[in-house]
């Protein structure tokens, strides 16, 4: 069984920076790793995706501000969060999918963290 912790959340001014930290237990992490987030009534939906060989996919709404890394010495995923807005505040997810292909559907990952939340004030 696959164990995912998110940590880093919080609150930050409009401008500001935060780190998110994903750690992984259990099953392989060479699969396929993700960041979703849900907004207070949105669906979640897609931030960014690597793979094993660090090939990386973001949104469009985030591309350029945000960085996804990992290090699988550590087990452990990270996104950058840069130039924040107030309409990034939301419940961030790490997810994990089993497969090495790279996607962007929710529904293709299989294993979720609890959620970290990030609040970005005007």
């Amino acid at each position: 069984q696959v164990q995912l912790v998110e940590s880093g959340g919080g609150l930050v001014q409009a401008g500001g920076s935060l780190r998110l930290s994903c750690t992984a237990s259990g099953r392989t992490f060479s699969w396929l790793m993700g960041w979703f987030r849900q907004a207070p009534g949105k669906e979640r939906e897609f931030v960014a995706a690597i793979n094993w060989n660090s090939l990386t996919a973001y949104a469009d709404s985030v591309r350029g501000r945000f960085t996804i890394s990992r290090d699988n010495a550590k087990i452990t995923m990270y996104l950058q969060m840069n130039s924040l807005k107030p309409e990034d505040t939301a419940v961030y997810y790490c997810a994990q999918a089993a497969r090495a292909t790279m996607s962007r559907t929710k529904g293709d990952y299989n294993y979720w963290g609890q959620g970290t939340q990030v609040t970005v004030s005007s």
